[in-house]
């Protein structure tokens, strides 16, 4: 492998690592809102709009840990099937980072659009705290775009390399 091929793969793998760190700092905000949440109602107070930007927090880091659980070998995958088609395992993988590399460019497209559409109409969340959608759909806009960037990377590593380049003791796990 090149030099820029080594930097361009801890770049990527970097920027998946990043989404995997903020995807934990976004749980980490949800047990301070539900604390928060927990100490103002022992005070008799209120902290109006703490479920709603604990489902916010919730979305974001779902959305920003998918490419970081693509990378690792975490998420749900077809390896039983991929393991039985023996020689023509390839192809298989083939397939499936191809349909995986449309699904999210296919959600990418709309969740962009979705929210240039919030940002356009001045959407306002219908709940107490009256956020412009737009920010909490930015960070599914940006975790769906990196998941779409990973399953590319993951292809034309497959196509032109040989291999996907995730790690493949996640992968053993999953078929013994």
């Amino acid at each position: 492998m090149t030099n820029l091929g080594k930097a361009a793969r801890r770049f990527l793998d970097g920027l998946y690592l990043t989404g995997g760190i903020l995807a934990s700092l976004f749980l980490i905000a949800i047990l301070f809102l539900i604390v928060v949440q927990m100490v103002a109602r022992w005070t008799g107070e209120a902290f109006v709009g703490a479920p709603d930007y604990a489902g916010y927090c919730m979305a974001a880091s779902s959305f920003l840990a998918l490419a970081y659980a693509l990378n690792k070998g975490n998420h749900i995958r077809v390896s039983l099937l991929l393991s039985a088609l023996g020689k023509y395992r390839r192809i298989g993988e083939i397939w499936c980072f191809s349909v995986g590399t449309f699904l999210s460019l296919f959600f990418a497209y709309y969740a962009i659009k979705t929210m240039m559409g919030s940002i356009r109409w001045n959407d306002i969340s219908p709940g107490q705290d009256a956020t412009p959608l737009w920010i909490p759909q930015m960070a599914m806009v940006a975790g769906v775009c990196l998941l779409a960037i990973a399953f590319i990377d993951h292809l034309v590593r497959l196509l032109f390399v040989g291999n996907h380049n995730i790690q493949e003791e996640a992968l053993d796990a999953h078929t013994e």
